[in-house]
């Protein structure tokens, strides 16, 4: 990790090798314990970590999965959802978010988006149809959604919420926990993620017992008993070396978010509002930072600008789902969610990783309000 953040230091995307770095004195006599103990599977460490999240995501259940995606998938199945079913869900999200609607045989409705990249909750009650199941918005960036209208619209319906809250543990919406707000919320903790595992894992959030006797059964067979099957299921169990690593690394989550946190506020002091929108964020948000996404004008060039300058940046995401292949059988084409499209033209995602000291943070300010300074003159 750079103390100098001198200006000829490259500024990393991300830097999960110096993560390791900082935890490795202290996470690997934990690593060490769970390999000796020889319980990688169903040990303490996950039936701990569910505890520990439970508090963190203010739900009376969690369930550790083996990804986000499977999450998402069991939240569906448990609702009921499949064919004939349509779910709402923006078209701006990573593909998981609707490749999950499609693999459990319902329809993806999509929803375009505001000014700060989450769901429109108009365009949510425009797509409502006798056919909705589920509302899933996500909430991106780890900003949380507008979730009050949302709710209301869910209400009003008889419509299930599950929140795609896969980059926003921790953030907070009118004082309510993202993934406590909606019937379910699901999480990742993909190494990416704010708080990350060593691998693939994630883990499902909700007060309905229904759900969540659902969920423990679907994710080890719908087993009961070792011999006993009351319901077919499948295998997204989190294994005991990720929940012991995920446990350790919930200890530091709050420090994460706080930097997190810090470094936005320093590129919304740097950046030249004229050049660079960042959205806002309201009174009632607390957002933890997954990702900083700005929208400027002419992305790629300053894209590969910063790249020149050893500044690592990403696109989140390029080409919007209704555009993409898989997605064709929906029939959409450009210009149905025109929010969502100009933005994937605009959109930029800064480097903001918890790694990054002031100076670096200024750097990467300055290197964009310089070339976007100088392309408008």
């Amino acid at each position: 990790m750079s103390s100098s953040g001198a200006p000829d230091l490259p500024v990393p995307y991300v830097d999960i090798a110096d993560q390791f770095r900082d935890d490795r004195e202290a996470l690997m006599p934990i690593i060490e314990q769970v390999l000796e103990s020889g319980q990688h599977v169903g040990g303490s460490w996950e039936s701990r970590l569910e505890a520990a999240l439970a508090e963190w995501c203010g739900t009376r259940h969690v369930l550790a999965l083996n990804s986000g995606t499977d999450a998402l998938i069991l939240a569906l199945e448990a609702l009921g959802v499949g064919p004939g079913d349509e779910v709402i869900t923006p078209p701006n999200s990573f593909v998981a978010s609707t490749a999950v609607i499609n693999r459990v045989g319902a329809t993806p409705v999509f929803a375009d988006v505001l000014a700060d990249q989450n769901i429109d909750p108009g365009a949510v009650e425009n797509a409502i149809t006798p056919r909705t199941k589920a509302i899933m918005p996500v909430h991106l960036t780890g900003r949380v959604a507008d979730m009050k209208p949302i709710m209301k619209l869910a209400t009003d319906h008889g419509i299930a919420v599950v929140e795609d809250a896969a980059q926003a543990i921790g953030s907070r919406y009118d004082g309510a926990l993202a993934g406590s707000i909606g019937d379910i919320g699901c999480f990742s903790a993909h190494p990416l993620k704010n708080l990350n595992a060593c691998g693939d894992a994630g883990y499902l959030a909700t007060d309905r017992d229904d759900v969540a006797e659902y969920v423990r059964l679907a994710r080890n067979h719908g087993l009961v008993d070792r011999n006993t099957v009351t319901r077919f299921g499948t295998v997204s169990r989190m294994d005991s070396l990720q929940a012991a690593i995920l446990e350790f690394r919930l200890g530091r989550l709050e420090d994460t978010i706080n930097r997190r946190r810090a470094n936005a506020a320093l590129y919304r002091e740097h950046l030249d509002p004229d050049l660079v929108f960042s959205p806002p964020c309201r009174n009632i948000e607390f957002n933890t930072f997954h990702t900083f996404v700005v929208q400027v004008d002419h992305r790629d060039a300053l894209r590969e600008h910063l790249n020149d300058q050893g500044i690592g940046t990403a696109i989140h995401y390029p080409v919007p789902i209704h555009l993409q292949p898989a997605a064709s059988y929906l029939g959409h084409g450009v210009g149905d969610f025109p929010v969502t499209e100009e933005q994937a033209r605009r959109i930029l995602t800064l480097p903001i990783h918890q790694g990054l000291d002031e100076a670096q943070i200024i750097r990467v300010a300055t290197a964009v309000n310089t070339f976007l300074g100088a392309r408008r003159q």
